[in-house]
């Protein structure tokens, strides 16, 4: 008995001191589970400056800023895997539309996120950003409710599938993508929202994920969204024609790290937005 007792001792006591030490963070079912909004969520930062600069190189990584950076992706992801914190309170203080506001949300991942920042003057009048750096479309999914259909839009423009290609979450198939796709439409529909269904832009490779050749796979998912927008009656928008070079990579000029467009390249993306907003409201062609 008395050695019975010695080990509860041994094994819980060390238990304890983990416990004390661990930061404290609401678990489980909780009214508030996000902290405070980062301060630089959003921002123009020198990096992304860079980024979105016609002909700029590309500033090298800060090892310390890198890892700093990696620690709190790591940690984020397992607490707040899909990132419901990101635009939590910027959709509370925009509450519901007013009556004449119609509103169209632009889902999709880093793509999306940094077109505001490139182009703030399309995001403006109604045009709601929710994009997200580094998202796969099962993210997205998982936001949709909250990051689109509780906003009340009219029109929802859905970009998705870079990150999906190049394994953010791991291991997928092209048919996860395509339900993915396939469940944010019917969400709109369901709520009466207009579904603007984007190409997914070029890439011959990701800088962050090199060698996996992924523009053919780009190109077949290209072809199920252009044919599954076809057969559904949805407006679809084909970025890459006009981003793409002969060899389905983004056109250099276009893009500063092969993967994200630069101002030039949204540039030429905005025509299409613009016209796909202008539709969905019943506005006339700008």
């Amino acid at each position: 008995m008395k050695r019975l007792i010695a080990v509860v001792v041994l094994v819980t006591f060390p238990m304890a001191l983990i416990g004390a030490a661990a930061p404290q963070r609401a678990v489980g079912i909780t009214g508030q589970p996000c902290p405070p909004p980062a301060a630089a969520a959003g921002t123009l930062t020198p990096r992304l400056a860079r980024l979105l600069e016609p002909g700029a190189t590309q500033l090298p990584a800060d090892p310390a800023t890198a890892a700093a950076r990696q620690r709190t992706d790591a940690e984020r992801l397992a607490n707040d895997w899909a990132q419901l914190c990101r635009y939590e309170a910027e959709n509370r203080a925009l509450g519901s539309p007013a009556a004449d506001e119609q509103r169209v949300v632009f889902m999709g991942d880093s793509i999306t996120e940094f077109w505001k920042l490139g182009d703030p003057a399309l995001f403006s009048a109604g045009v709601i950003d929710r994009g997200i750096s580094g998202q796969t479309t099962g993210q997205m999914l998982v936001r949709f409710r909250q990051d689109v259909v509780a906003l009340e839009p009219i029109a929802v423009h859905i970009m998705g599938g870079t990150n999906d290609v190049a394994g953010n979450s791991g291991p997928t198939t092209l048919e996860t993508v395509q339900a993915n796709i396939q469940s944010m439409v019917e969400l709109a529909e369901a709520h009466g929202i207009e579904v603007i269904l984007a190409s997914v832009p070029p890439a011959a490779d990701f800088p962050w994920k090199p060698g996996l050749d992924p523009a053919p796979t780009i190109a077949r998912l290209n072809a199920w969204l252009q044919g599954y927008a076809a057969g559904k009656g949805i407006r679809y928008v084909d970025y890459h024609a006009v981003l793409a070079d002969k060899a389905l990579g983004l056109t250099k000029t276009l893009t500063n790290d092969g993967v994200h467009p630069n101002r030039d390249g949204y540039a030429l993306m905005k025509p299409l937005a613009t016209a796909a907003i202008a539709a969905a409201r019943g506005e006339p062609r700008p």
